[in-house]
Protein backbone atom coordinates (compact mmCIF):
# COMPACT_ATOMS: atom_id res chain seq x y z
CA UNK A 1 0.00 0.00 0.00
CA UNK A 2 1.33 3.41 -0.96
CA UNK A 3 0.32 6.75 0.53
CA UNK A 4 0.86 10.38 -0.24
CA UNK A 5 0.40 13.55 1.78
CA UNK A 6 -0.95 16.44 -0.25
CA UNK A 7 -2.09 19.74 1.22
CA UNK A 8 -2.84 18.24 4.62
CA UNK A 9 -4.89 15.31 3.29
CA UNK A 10 -3.64 11.76 3.01
CA UNK A 11 -4.62 9.69 0.00
CA UNK A 12 -4.12 5.91 0.00
CA UNK A 13 -3.42 3.90 -3.13
CA UNK A 14 -2.88 0.18 -3.39
CA UNK A 15 -0.37 -0.03 -6.26
CA UNK A 16 3.25 0.99 -5.78
CA UNK A 17 3.48 1.79 -9.51
CA UNK A 18 1.13 4.78 -9.11
CA UNK A 19 3.76 7.29 -8.00
CA UNK A 20 2.68 10.72 -9.14
CA UNK A 21 6.07 12.43 -8.93
CA UNK A 22 8.27 9.74 -10.39
CA UNK A 23 8.96 9.85 -14.15
CA UNK A 24 5.82 11.69 -15.17
CA UNK A 25 5.49 14.77 -17.35
CA UNK A 26 4.22 17.71 -15.32
CA UNK A 27 5.42 16.23 -12.05
CA UNK A 28 7.22 19.51 -11.28
CA UNK A 29 3.80 20.83 -10.26
CA UNK A 30 3.31 18.10 -7.66
CA UNK A 31 4.31 19.01 -4.12
CA UNK A 32 3.09 16.07 -2.01
CA UNK A 33 5.05 13.47 -0.08
CA UNK A 34 4.73 9.93 -1.40
CA UNK A 35 5.66 6.76 0.44
CA UNK A 36 6.30 3.11 -0.30
CA UNK A 37 6.52 0.00 1.88
CA UNK A 38 9.74 -0.18 3.86
CA UNK A 39 12.05 -2.96 2.71
CA UNK A 40 13.21 -3.39 6.32
CA UNK A 41 15.74 -0.60 6.85
CA UNK A 42 16.16 0.76 10.38
CA UNK A 43 17.28 4.33 9.59
CA UNK A 44 17.07 6.63 6.58
CA UNK A 45 18.88 9.94 6.04
CA UNK A 46 18.13 12.20 3.07
CA UNK A 47 20.03 15.44 2.35
CA UNK A 48 19.24 18.22 -0.10
CA UNK A 49 21.08 21.47 -0.77
CA UNK A 50 18.26 22.78 -2.96
CA UNK A 51 15.86 24.13 -0.31
CA UNK A 52 15.06 27.82 -0.66
CA UNK A 53 12.50 29.87 1.26
CA UNK A 54 11.91 33.57 1.64
CA UNK A 55 12.66 35.56 4.77
CA UNK A 56 9.20 36.56 6.03
CA UNK A 57 10.51 40.00 7.05
CA UNK A 58 12.77 41.08 4.17
CA UNK A 59 11.52 38.84 1.35
CA UNK A 60 15.12 37.86 0.54
CA UNK A 61 15.88 34.27 -0.40
CA UNK A 62 17.29 32.02 2.32
CA UNK A 63 19.23 29.00 1.05
CA UNK A 64 19.38 25.81 3.11
CA UNK A 65 20.95 22.41 3.34
CA UNK A 66 18.17 20.16 4.65
CA UNK A 67 18.86 16.82 6.30
CA UNK A 68 15.87 14.63 7.05
CA UNK A 69 16.38 11.51 9.14
CA UNK A 70 13.74 9.02 10.17
CA UNK A 71 13.44 5.64 11.79
CA UNK A 72 10.81 4.01 9.59
CA UNK A 73 7.90 1.88 10.53
CA UNK A 74 6.10 0.27 7.60
CA UNK A 75 6.72 3.18 5.18
CA UNK A 76 9.65 4.96 3.51
CA UNK A 77 9.70 8.33 1.76
CA UNK A 78 10.02 8.47 -2.03
CA UNK A 79 12.93 10.80 -2.83
CA UNK A 80 11.62 12.66 -5.89
CA UNK A 81 8.41 13.58 -4.11
CA UNK A 82 10.58 14.95 -1.28
CA UNK A 83 12.59 17.02 -3.77
CA UNK A 84 9.40 18.47 -5.25
CA UNK A 85 7.91 19.05 -1.79
CA UNK A 86 11.01 21.00 -0.71
CA UNK A 87 11.03 23.06 -3.92
CA UNK A 88 7.49 24.26 -3.16
CA UNK A 89 8.88 26.48 -0.37
CA UNK A 90 10.84 28.74 -2.75
CA UNK A 91 8.05 31.35 -2.86
CA UNK A 92 6.93 31.07 0.77
CA UNK A 93 8.06 33.11 3.75
CA UNK A 94 9.35 31.06 6.71
CA UNK A 95 11.79 31.51 9.54
CA UNK A 96 14.39 28.71 9.62
CA UNK A 97 13.24 27.33 12.98
CA UNK A 98 9.56 27.22 12.04
CA UNK A 99 10.33 25.64 8.67
CA UNK A 100 12.29 22.83 10.33
CA UNK A 101 9.28 22.03 12.52
CA UNK A 102 6.83 22.17 9.59
CA UNK A 103 8.92 19.81 7.47
CA UNK A 104 9.33 17.42 10.41
CA UNK A 105 5.59 17.38 11.06
CA UNK A 106 4.72 16.82 7.38
CA UNK A 107 7.24 13.98 7.01
CA UNK A 108 6.03 12.34 10.23
CA UNK A 109 2.42 12.56 9.05
CA UNK A 110 3.22 11.09 5.62
CA UNK A 111 5.16 8.22 7.20
CA UNK A 112 2.60 7.69 9.99
CA UNK A 113 5.32 8.19 12.60
CA UNK A 114 5.50 10.04 15.88
CA UNK A 115 7.46 13.27 15.52
CA UNK A 116 10.24 11.89 17.74
CA UNK A 117 10.97 9.34 14.98
CA UNK A 118 11.79 12.13 12.51
CA UNK A 119 14.67 14.60 12.78
CA UNK A 120 15.05 17.60 10.49
CA UNK A 121 18.15 19.77 10.43
CA UNK A 122 18.16 22.95 8.36
CA UNK A 123 21.47 24.73 7.86
CA UNK A 124 20.78 28.19 6.48
CA UNK A 125 23.63 29.42 4.34
CA UNK A 126 25.23 32.60 5.63
CA UNK A 127 23.40 35.83 4.90
CA UNK A 128 24.48 39.03 6.60
CA UNK A 129 27.35 37.16 8.23
CA UNK A 130 25.08 34.85 10.24
CA UNK A 131 24.49 31.15 9.70
CA UNK A 132 21.54 29.44 11.40
CA UNK A 133 21.17 25.74 12.12
CA UNK A 134 17.80 24.50 13.40
CA UNK A 135 17.27 20.88 14.46
CA UNK A 136 13.98 19.35 15.57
Amino acid sequence: MRRRLLLGAVETRSRSSDFVALSRPGSQLYAGLETFPSPGVSHVEMTSDELTALCPVTGQADLYVATIEYWPGPLCLESKSLKLYLSAYRNEGHFCEALAVKIRDDVAQALELATDKVRVTLRQKSRGGITITATT
